[in-house]
Formats: structure tokens, sequence, C-alpha cells
């Protein structure tokens, strides 16, 4: 493997890990309280099938952006309501949150498996960083989403650790 294949391959990964550090991050936030989420996928599905077609009817993807944090948002609130107000059991409640995202999201999502967008967020990169070998495309030339998921790591940690309300 050369250098250009390993830069290649971390940068894809990184990528590819971002979707999972936001849910990551907030399922981690929710085991702390003391509730047990199952339905992250669910939710996860049901963002990207609602920022996908207004990404692709509108041609800005930061109006997708914000559809997919309101679909998400909506899901979350669902299984708010029904295991904190209901007092649903919650691994069943997560499960089927999964189950019902995984369905709704292929079946909502079938005209847009062909459509095309060619909007795309722009990546900031960081004058000299980014020009480190393998790691500096992967980790200093990426959009404002991403970055924002490496500091949302940062500000929950302090929070977890350094705050009376964490603790």
């Amino acid at each position: 493997m050369d250098i250009q294949q390993a830069s290649a391959l971390t940068s894809s990964a990184v990528t590819a890990a971002i979707p999972l550090m936001f849910a990551g991050a907030g399922e981690l936030v929710t085991e702390k309280s003391g509730v047990l989420n199952l339905g992250v996928e669910g939710m996860m599905l049901m963002g990207a099938v609602t920022g996908y077609p207004v990404t692709a009817i509108t041609g800005n993807p930061w109006l997708g952006v914000v559809a997919a944090i309101g679909a998400g948002l909506a899901m979350s609130m669902l299984f708010a309501f029904l295991t904190l107000t209901m007092l649903a059991n919650q691994v069943a409640t997560g499960l089927s949150l999964t189950i019902f995202g995984i369905g709704l999201s292929a079946y909502v999502g079938k005209p847009y498996t062909s459509a095309a967008v060619r909007a795309t967020i722009d990546t900031w990169t960081i004058p000299g960083l980014s020009k480190i070998p393998v790691l500096g495309p992967a980790f200093f030339s990426l959009t404002p989403l991403d970055y924002l998921a490496f500091l949302m790591f940062a500000v929950i940690w302090w929070f977890l650790y350094r705050t009376r309300a964490g603790l």
C-alpha cells in the first residue's frame, strides 16, 4: 500500500465515522442519564431519508441538514414520549423504532434511489496541517459538520467529567 492509498483509506474511514460519532455522542449522554435507547439506527435512517430528498429538491445541503436534524428530533421525541411518559419498555421501544425506521426509510426513500445530488458542503482545510501525510487530509480537510463532531466530543467529555450535572 502506497502513501496515496493509505491517505485515501484513512480519509474514507474518518468520513464514514462522522455520522456514527454524532449518534454515539447522543447515545452516550442518553445512557449516562439512565435511558437505554436502542432506536438510534432508526433515527439516523429517518434523518438520512429526510435530509437527502430535501437536499435533492432544494439544492441546499444546509437545508437538508436541518431537515435531517428535525426528523431525528421527531423520532427522539417519539421515543421519549413512549418510554418516559407512557412508561413503555425501553428495549422494546428502541428496537421497534429501529425496525420502524428501517422500513419507513426504505419505503419513503424508494423514489430517491437514483436521484443525484450535486450540492455539497465545502470542506475547510487547515493550512499546513492538511499537508501532513496520511493524517492531514483525514483530519484537517473536513466539512464544518465534521469539525463539529470532534468539538462535540470535547464538549461532552467536559460536561460529563467536569460539571456537577454531568457527574
